[in-house]
C-alpha cells in the first residue's frame, strides 16, 4: 500500500480515537455530575448533565459514521478493522451511558421540592462512586489497550450487582415503614438502576477490549460475574407529566 495512502489511514483512526476520548471525557463528567446533583439536590447542576447529552449523541453519530465510511473505503483487516469495529462499539456504549446519567439528572430534577432523608441518599452515592471508578479504569484501559486492566474492571460488575441488591431492600424497607417515603424512594431506586446499567456498559467495554487486544470474544463469551437478583426496576419509571 503507498505510503500516503498508509499515512492517510492512520490519520482516520487517530481521529476516532480523539473522539473516543472526547465522548469518554464527557460521559465521566456527566456520570460524576449527577450523582455530585442527586446528593447535593442541585437542580442547575443536573439540568447542565441533561443539556450535555446532546453533544455525546452528535460525537457517537460521527463515529459511527466515519467508521462505517472507513470501512466502505479502506477495507481494513485484522487489527485496523477490529479497531475500527471497536470504536462503533465503545461509542454506543457510551452514548448510553450519557443516557442514563440524563436520566439520573432528571430525576435530581423531579424530587428536588420532595424530603430527601440524606441517610438514603448515601448508599446509592457509594455505588456511584465504585462505577466511576469502573468506567474511568475501561476508559484508561481503552487507551492503553490494557486486557489486564479490562478484565479487573469485568470482574468488578459483581460486586455492583450485589450493592445494587443491597439498595433494592433498603429502599423497599424505607417504603414500607413510612408511606411518606414511597416517591422519593421509588425516583432513588430507578436512579441506582440506571447507575448499576452504566455499571454494565463499563463492562461491555472491557468485552471490547479484549477483543480488540485478542481478535477473539473470549471476555464476551464466558458467563459475566453477575449477582443481580433483582428484575423490579428494569423498566423506567414515567417522570410527572411524561406519557406512559
Amino acid at each position: 500500500m503507498p505510503d500516503h495512502i498508509v499515512s492517510s489511514y492512520d490519520t482516520d483512526l487517530e481521529d476516532l480515537r480523539r473522539s473516543i476520548s472526547e465522548m469518554g471525557g464527557i460521559a465521566e463528567k456527566m456520570m460524576t455530575d449527577a450523582s455530585n446533583a442527586l446528593v447535593r439536590r442541585d437542580v442547575p447542576l443536573a439540568q447542565a448533565v441533561i443539556a450535555a447529552d446532546r453533544r455525546l449523541d452528535t460525537l457517537q453519530r460521527e463515529i459511527e459514521e466515519r467508521a462505517i465510511l472507513l470501512i466502505a473505503r479502506r477495507q481494513p483487516m485484522a487489527i485496523d478493522l477490529r479497531e475500527t469495529v471497536s470504536a462503533i462499539r465503545v461509542s454506543n456504549d457510551l452514548e448510553r451511558i450519557g443516557d442514563l446519567a440524563k436520566n439520573v439528572a432528571k430525576r435530581v430534577v423531579a424530587i428536588a421540592e420532595q424530603i430527601q432523608p440524606q441517610k438514603i441518599v448515601i448508599g446509592v452515592q457509594h455505588m456511584s462512586d465504585l462505577v466511576q471508578e469502573q468506567l474511568k479504569d475501561v476508559l484508561d484501559a481503552y487507551g492503553s489497550r490494557d486486557t489486564k486492566a479490562a478484565l479487573d474492571v469485568w470482574e468488578r460488575d459483581d460486586a455492583i450487582d450485589a450493592l445494587y441488591n443491597s439498595l433494592f431492600r433498603e429502599l423497599l424497607t424505607y417504603m414500607m415503614e413510612d408511606p411518606r417515603n414511597i416517591s422519593f424512594c421509588t425516583h432513588l431506586l430507578f436512579c441506582a438502576k440506571n447507575i448499576e446499567r452504566i455499571g454494565d456498559h463499563t463492562t461491555n467495554i472491557a468485552e471490547t477490549i479484549d477483543y480488540l487486544v485478542t481478535g477473539v470474544n473470549s471476555l464476551a463469551e464466558s458467563d459475566r460475574p453477575k449477582n443481580d437478583a433483582s428484575n423490579y426496576a428494569t423498566v423506567d419509571l414515567p417522570l410527572p407529566g411524561a406519557s406512559a
